[in-house]
């Protein structure tokens, strides 16, 4: 028997999963579950490919693991260069690692390193967002605005500064939407000057907030504006594209949108779909050449770092994404997925905001579409609607405390990258169907 425990996503018990194909998972009592959310928009080409589990095996009956001090690898080699191909001139270093945790500690190790290398060793300090989430290690939770996740560890978390989320569905002071990207960044400028620009290390920002926020996508203008503050004031502009990237958004990295590049970014989910964790955190020319030449080499990393069948599994991924022009396919029916959500959810008045790039769509409930106001979190919306639809047969992911004080219902939905439009519209029924279960029972 499954043991009882609380669960995040509205289950008051784990089933036992026997295995998956495609965009199904099958558990140990023969029920079925369309993937619906990429588990937590990680498996971004399904489960149990023939051709990513071919790799691996081919991989491990070679070796499983080269040391990075003492080897390197085709697997890592290929991969890496496939990588920074994404990322174009400038850009000439990877980091490997297990987890967009680790990724994300990865990136914040880099910044400050790179500033010791320069000399300037009070750089040190960072200003990150309300709303954001980026990781469960003491450094990303420090970078977290995300209050239920931090609650248990405060006191030993680092001392970060906090400004507003960038959310238009939610706007900050409720400024006008032409008004909210010069709102924002005043804000961060305002909050660069007074900490110091000589003290600022970095400012960190996910262009798609997911967990945190249910897929809360920057406002048009805002990344480009947080550049040039970050530009004007010597300081580093980190990208944590964990969730939102490698593909998920219909662009390779997520602030391809804008046109934008941060300094450094931090991926990890989609990079190897799931198969085996990984996770990379990528970094400027610039940055590389200073830490080289103060420290002959970038100083963090793990036992496992670039472990030789994970990076052959990333490979594979990346592989099929390309062969099969799935990002094309994620920019072009992620507008038609989230039209046929809007379309299958208008008639609940309690659906406030279908939003969203690519595979990776929020929704977010509200007691009233007019005013936007919240249900109380004791109702847990989010997580009954999760619950019934996993009941139904699809796997979404429920979020709660957008709105704050633990306010705030959303729903992402994020489906492996070649999910066949039956399995889309199979996706939009069962969803529609769960919450007309749990909002008009």
């Amino acid at each position: 028997m499954s043991p009882h425990r609380p669960i995040g996503f509205g289950l008051d018990h784990l089933p036992r999963l026997v295995r998956g194909e495609g965009s199904y998972l099958f558990d140990a009592e023969g029920r079925q579950y369309l993937d619906g959310s990429g588990g937590p928009a990680a498996f971004c080409i399904g489960h149990a490919n023939r051709e990513v589990n071919a790799a691996i095996a081919a991989q491990l009956e070679r070796v499983a693991c080269a040391y990075r001090y003492l080897f390197t690898t085709d697997a890592v080699e290929e991969l890496t260069a496939l990588i920074l191909g994404k990322f174009g001139p400038g850009f000439g270093h990877v980091v490997y690692c297990g987890s967009g945790s680790e990724a994300v500690e990865s990136a914040l190790k880099v910044a400050l390193q790179f500033w010791h290398a320069r000399g300037l060793r009070d750089k040190h300090h960072f200003i990150a967002r309300e709303r954001s989430y980026h990781g469960n290690t003491l450094g990303a939770l420090s970078m977290s605005g995300f209050a239920e996740r931090r609650v248990p560890f405060e006191g030993s978390l680092l001392d970060v500064a906090f400004v507003s989320a960038a959310n238009a569905y939610r706007p900050v002071g409720g400024v006008a939407p032409a008004d909210l990207v010069p709102t924002l960044a005043a804000e961060l400028e305002e909050r660069i000057l007074r900490i110091g620009p000589e003290r600022v290390a970095g400012f960190i920002f996910e262009p798609v907030v997911g967990a945190a926020g249910g897929v809360v996508p920057a406002p048009p203008g805002y990344a480009e504006a947080v550049r040039a503050i970050c530009d004007r004031h010597d300081v580093l502009l980190i990208a944590d594209e964990v969730m939102c990237g490698a593909g998920r958004c219909g662009t390779w990295r997520a602030l391809g949108h804008e046109n934008v590049k941060a300094d450094i970014t931090a991926v990890a989910k989609g990079l190897a779909g799931g198969y085996i964790p990984l996770g990379a955190t990528i970094f400027s020319n610039a940055i590389g050449a200073a830490i080289a030449a103060a420290d002959g080499a970038v100083h963090t990393g793990h036992t496992y770092s670039g472990h030789t069948a994970a990076c052959a599994a990333g490979l594979a991924v990346q592989r099929i994404i390309e062969r099969d022009d799935l990002l094309k396919r994620v920019a072009v029916t992620g507008r038609s997925l989230k039209s046929a959500l809007q379309t299958a959810l208008e008639r609940f008045e309690e659906v406030g905001d279908v939003r969203g790039r690519g595979y990776f769509i929020g929704i977010e409930f509200v007691r009233d579409r007019a005013t936007k106001q919240p249900f109380p979190a004791k109702r847990a919306i989010s997580h009954e609607i999760g619950r019934r639809a996993f009941e139904n047969g699809l796997i979404c992911y429920p979020c709660a405390g957008n709105a704050g004080d633990g306010m705030g219902d959303t729903i992402i939905i994020a489906p492996p990258f070649n999910a066949t439009d039956a399995e889309l519209a199979e996706l939009v029924d069962k969803l529609a169907k769960s919450v007309g279960q749990v909002l008009r029972p």
